[in-house]
């Protein structure tokens, strides 16, 4: 997910970062602040903070999908060939979803402010820190532990919301494909897999980030602010966007985020799934 989205995700964050600022270079698009990070910093620039990503990333994915099957086999009583209902995913996923949040803020709160460094000649150059254990350092040394947790409450939020999004829509397509290919005379059936797998993991992305990108927008300015004074309560910077941009301004970074989403995404579900068959964890 990291190799395939961060470059998409280095834009979305450069976009939500300063498009929402109330004064100061606004980028025209995300091809233009694409343009400008490739122009000053090449590729090495849109995998700016790639490492905490990466470890985050990691840890998240494995605990995700480990707790959302085990609270949903819990949940189902050992019946494992049911079809997907909602009072069974919906509280799997939020509940995975809510739990990873404690991984993952730390990590993206790194991950964020290494993102918005850079030496593009438009934006003031802001290079404070070295590199992402740089970053922890003078972070718990300025804000203390709990300054690496900052924005957990819009993470958790994120998470929960969107994994119960992203789920019900992953195991909905899932189950409908399935059913609607199972007599088909394809026979090469790992290829058909791996297509229904590409179908349902990258609609169910763009269905997560659809739903839950203005909390992704409110995180980020409250990780990156540096004002230590900045409410911590994404509804009410939601609510400081929404009078100064209106809706749009809420959905910053949407085109990279939807970019990114369906072959980031895609691309988790066929490497789980495949995962799972080499394992022998065989999903019917």
């Amino acid at each position: 997910m990291v190799i395939v989205g961060h470059p998409f995700d280095t834009v979305k964050v450069k976009l939500q970062k300063h498009n929402t600022e109330a004064h100061g270079f606004k980028y025209r698009n995300g091809f233009h602040c694409t343009t400008r990070i490739f122009k000053t910093e090449g590729v090495r620039g849109l995998y700016r903070g790639a490492t905490p990503s990466f470890v985050g990333m990691a840890i998240e994915s494995s605990l995700v999908f480990g707790i959302y099957s085990q609270t949903k086999q819990a949940l189902q009583g050992g019946d494992f060939n049911r079809k997907p209902e909602p009072h069974i995913v919906i509280p799997s996923a939020a509940f995975a979803g809510s739990i990873i949040s404690f991984v993952l803020c730390p990590s993206e709160l790194l991950k964020c402010r290494m993102q918005i460094q850079g030496t593009d000649s438009v934006v003031p150059a802001y290079r404070k820190y070295s590199g992402p254990l740089n970053c922890a350092i003078e972070t718990v040394k300025t804000e203390g532990v709990k300054g690496l947790f900052r924005g957990g409450v819009a993470t958790l939020s994120r998470e929960a919301v969107g994994n119960a999004v992203f789920f019900s829509t992953y195991e909905y397509l899932r189950h409908s494909l399935h059913l609607q290919l199972k007599n088909s005379s394809f026979d090469h059936k790992n290829l058909l897999d791996v297509g229904i797998g590409i179908v349902s993991g990258g609609l169910g992305g763009i269905a997560f980030w659809s739903a839950v990108l203005p909390l992704d927008v409110a995180k980020t300015i409250i990780q990156t602010s540096p004002d230590n004074n900045l409410s911590k309560n994404p509804f009410k910077i939601l609510k400081s966007i929404y009078r100064r941009s209106g809706i749009r301004g809420c959905y910053t970074g949407l085109g990279p985020t939807v970019s990114r989403a369906f072959p980031a995404n895609a691309a988790a579900i066929v490497t789980y799934e495949g995962a799972a068959k080499l394992l022998g964890i065989v999903r019917d």
